[in-house]
């Protein structure tokens, strides 16, 4: 095959490609990595083991999370907030509790200097056990409040 031919033949397989995940599910009937998966009893079961390993000892054995989570203490730091309806959690987008919990606040916000008690979770815990403890906190909430959730997830477009 000839040089010109073969390019004319890959950027027509390329067109082809680009066309097709455009008319068809470019996730294959899977979620997108960012989204929670707030009744997949595997995902949940798994979830609330982490919670419970991970998270407990500030959030709460029941997502209430510290007295007076929004005064901060002597040390300048905020006390960890209840990740029930009660808390600002389900005001955030999937991805970005996911960010903030991978990450860490400060670097997850773009906030040089922050200090938080709350420690950046990469490299202590997989990206599926991330989804899986956020999508079982995601399981608590009233289902008012999950519909708002998930009606804020549909205002914000994933990011790459």
């Amino acid at each position: 095959m000839k040089p010109k031919t073969a390019a004319v033949a890959l950027a027509a397989v390329i067109s082809t490609s680009m066309v097709a995940l455009i008319f068809t599910d470019p996730f294959g009937g899977r979620a997108p990595a960012y989204t929670l998966q707030p009744d997949d009893a595997e995902v949940l079961a798994r979830g609330e083991s982490v919670y419970r390993t991970h998270c407990a000892s500030c959030h709460g054995a029941e997502l209430e999370g510290q007295p007076d989570w929004r005064t901060r203490g002597d040390n300048g730091m905020l006390p960890a907030p209840p990740h029930d309806a009660s808390g600002h959690t389900w005001h955030h987008p999937d991805e970005t509790l996911f960010r903030i919990t991978k990450y860490g606040i400060a670097e997850a916000a773009g906030l040089n200097g922050y200090v938080s008690a709350m420690p950046a979770y990469d490299g202590v815990l997989s990206d599926a056990e991330i989804m899986a403890v956020l999508s079982w906190i995601k399981s608590r909430w009233p289902a008012p409040v999950r519909v708002k959730h998930d009606q804020i997830n549909a205002q914000r477009p994933l990011q790459p």
